[in-house]
């Protein structure tokens, strides 16, 4: 069973992200993504440019509450985060103004959501996004992923959510959400994707393309991955 928030684990604190948090989980989010996440290694996406991407995403996530930090209890230094943000949220002006490097991931992510169209809009409080998992390397194999989505759909049940839903772009992250009861519902191709007729994903051949999932899982506009979809019960 999750603890309430904050929780002490194994010398990690979870707890839920506040507005002062964001710059620290914008650069730590950027750095992990530009160094392991297939789709932005392909690009060569530095971190400059993923730094200005999750800041320009993350801004909700100071007034939502649904984002969840890990910190290094005995450093105070913040070594994960997961973003999350509701599923009615409006992409965030400014994504107009970020590398035009991270167009092919729209691009690819966007096919996701027309794998996956609903029929009625999502209205707020009912379903949670949950992107941008990331883990500092050395603190890689502790399983602070795993609790990390497992505290995020936690903290996202008691405030009301009934589902849960993400995108996934690696299988570290994938197999993650589907040991957590995600049920994927679409699936993108890095193999097969191509923009002008090159393959700019073809460092990633061996990896799966982005799932859709949800089992408690939800969709997003703007950005997609494998995604998955996961019902979330409170217990």
């Amino acid at each position: 069973m999750t603890q309430p928030l904050p929780c002490d684990v194994a010398g990690i604190r979870y707890s839920v992200a506040r507005r002062a948090d964001l710059p620290e989980m914008a650069r730590l989010l950027a750095v992990t993504f530009a160094r392991h996440d297939p789709p932005a290694v392909a690009l060569g996406l530095t971190a400059e440019e993923f730094e200005a991407f999750v800041t320009v995403v993350c801004r909700s996530a100071g007034v939502e509450r649904l984002t969840i930090s890990a910190r290094d209890v005995a450093s105070g230094e913040m070594v994960a985060a997961l973003l999350a943000e509701d599923g009615a949220t409006s992409p965030p002006a400014g994504m107009d103004d970020l590398s035009p490097r991270f167009e092919p991931i729209f691009e690819l992510f966007g096919q996701l959501d027309e794998q996956t169209p609903s029929p009625h809009p999502t209205a707020p409080g009912e379903v949670v996004h949950l992107f941008l998992l990331g883990v500092d390397a050395t603190f890689m194999g502790r399983g602070i992923a795993h609790r990390l989505v497992a505290t995020c759909v936690a903290n996202a049940s008691a405030c009301g959510y009934r589902t849960a839903v993400t995108e996934a772009t690696n299988r570290v992250s994938q197999h993650i959400f589907a040991k957590l009861g995600f049920v994927g519902r679409a699936q993108g191709s890095y193999a097969d994707y191509r923009r002008d007729g090159v393959a700019l994903f073809a460092s990633n051949r061996g990896t799966r393309g982005p799932d859709g999932h949800e089992p408690r899982h939800h969709r997003r506009e703007v950005t997609g991955r494998r995604r998955a979809r996961r019902e979330l019960v409170s217990h």
